[in-house]
């Protein structure tokens, strides 16, 4: 049986975050090797063969590590690697506090489960009016939250990596308060309602985490908009 071409394999990758990721193709695995996300002790899985062997002992990996040697120089990489996710910058998930708590193992485990989303400027994400049932979390560009009052724009605030919208769709069935417009290219990360139930059931040790982040959050955004209407209400007086 004829062996098939590096660009025909899909491989699994079993990561330090203990997470195994995967199915891949050669070209997004050689890229993970070129962006060090994937070391030479790393395991990988061959479909086409059903066999692992660590990173280094695959001739096809061989002159990727080469050329990310080369690319990468002593202390080029500072800190931990995100969990190798398709679609997800490099660095990105450091920068979201509701993950700065969580092991890696944790958030490599919840990230698995959200589904990453690109976006182009301009793009409208979320409408007024429509359902909700996902949250969503900037990882990279720039989103703002409007309400269009008699065909005006009103924007509420400027959103950018590491910021979410949409988190009072995981614990209401109420309809979205606002719109959501990108204000560059970008990507998110979206939860679904459906996904973090079942995760509630089947790993809590991994939602529970997300979800009192999320709540601290939501807190802070509620003291936030009592101050506002405080310092309304005072000017308000003041002009009386």
């Amino acid at each position: 049986m004829a062996e098939l071409p590096n660009m025909q394999r899909t491989y699994k990758v079993w990561a330090a975050d203990d997470v195994v990721y995967g199915p891949i193709d050669f070209p997004l695995l050689s890229q993970w090797v070129r962006e060090a996300r994937v070391a030479r002790d790393n395991w990988v899985f061959t479909e086409q063969t059903e066999s692992w062997a660590r990173a280094a002992d695959l001739p096809e990996l061989g002159l990727h590590f080469e050329e990310a040697g080369g690319l990468l120089k002593p202390g080029t990489i500072d800190g931990p690697i995100d969990p190798l996710i398709p679609g997800v910058p490099v660095g990105t998930l450091q920068q979201v506090d509701i993950f700065k708590n969580m092991t890696d193992c944790q958030r490599g485990r919840f990230a698995q489960c959200m589904e990453v989303q690109k976006f182009t400027k301009f793009e409208p994400l979320v409408k007024e009016g429509d359902p909700g049932g996902a949250l969503y979390i900037v990882l990279e560009g720039m989103v703002r939250v409007r309400k269009m009052i008699s065909g005006r724009e009103d924007v509420l605030a400027t959103l950018g990596a590491g910021e979410m919208f949409g988190e009072m769709s995981l614990f209401d069935d109420s309809k979205r308060s606002a719109d959501i417009v990108a204000n560059s290219d970008g990507v998110l990360l979206r939860l679904s309602l459906d996904v973090m139930q079942r995760m509630v059931d089947k790993q809590p040790e991994v939602v529970v985490p997300f979800l009192v982040e999320v709540a601290k959050k939501m807190a802070e955004r509620i003291r936030a908009d009592n101050e506002r209407h405080k310092k309304d209400t005072i000017l308000m007086q003041s002009r009386r």
